[in-house]
């Protein structure tokens, strides 16, 4: 039988560390961990995100400042806030909530926030970091990956991963992030040919497709290790990943459910990059 990845736990046990940490930093500093999330226009999945974003924050005595936008709220405009929290000494991490309204560059606003305070790890500077392993930020879902891996002591070195998915956020960073841990890693994605043939490979097999249930049995190795990062809403209002879990269940030697599995760290991560932003920044 499996064992279950339960990042939700894994979450909880990071947190309580991030928050003694985080405690111990403002009695030597006098500094409290800020972060500024920027979000525009009434998307509901983007608002619940703000909000539990907000909520960790305080969770782990860290200061939030959440910043809602109008839908009308002009690239200019945008980009003028995120210079004020640039040169804003109190704010440590910043993020702006994707996606923004398709008026206003996406690019523009990444590429605007200092690379310092990129608690997202989206700017080329912390990109181009990350591909050397040179890193002060990882981003947030990736990192999680790699923390619960860690977690439950599942060695990566030696292995060979395969990640579905090639996505700046997810799929590319996850694929640095193993190959740094000296595994041999494959990237495949919708013009793969063959796609079964390689993901049966996998020692580790890491799915970030965004299509429900796309995994299945007979895509995996038997004692793989599966990593599902994959969150889609189905028609019938339940949350499914992008591999079919009971499908796969009996055939690997672990996996993360969903929810429940990557998903809690993602927000946790990002937790520890503002206190790590904030150390950075207060020297």
């Amino acid at each position: 039988m499996a064992k279950i990845l339960d990042g939700k736990a894994v979450s909880l046990a990071n947190r309580e560390e991030i928050k003694r940490d985080v405690a111990s930093f403002i009695e030597k500093t006098g500094v409290t961990p800020c972060l500024a999330v920027v979000i525009v226009g009434e998307d509901p999945a983007s608002k619940v995100y703000v909000r539990n974003k907000h909520k960790g924050c305080l969770e782990v005595g860290m200061r939030s400042i959440v910043c809602e936008l109008p839908y009308e709220t002009t690239e200019d405009e945008l980009l003028s806030i995120i210079d004020g929290m640039n040169s804003d000494p109190e704010v440590h991490g910043i993020l702006v909530q994707l996606p923004v309204p398709k008026h206003i560059d996406e690019k523009k606003i990444i590429n605007k926030i200092l690379p310092e305070k990129d608690v997202d790890a989206f700017h080329p500077v912390n990109v181009g970091k990350i591909m050397i392993g040179d890193f002060d930020f990882l981003p947030c879902t990736p990192a999680g990956v790699m923390n619960i891996l860690s977690h439950y002591g599942i060695e990566i070195e030696g292995k060979h991963c395969v990640v579905i998915g090639r996505s700046n956020t997810v799929g590319k960073p996850q694929a640095m992030l193993m190959l740094h841990k000296n595994a041999t890693v494959s990237v495949c994605h919708s013009r793969t040919r063959n796609l079964a043939e390689i993901t049966k490979t996998a020692d580790i097999l890491v799915a970030a497709v965004g299509r429900a249930d796309f995994v299945t049995k007979d895509m995996v190795k038997e004692g793989a290790v599966v990593i599902d990062v994959g969150i889609n809403r189905c028609a019938d209002g339940t949350l499914h990943g992008d591999v079919d879990f009971k499908d796969v269940f009996d055939k690997v030697e672990a996996i993360t459910p969903v929810p429940g599995g990557v998903g809690p760290m993602t927000i946790t991560m990002l937790l520890r990059n503002t206190l790590t932003a904030a150390e950075k920044l207060t020297k």
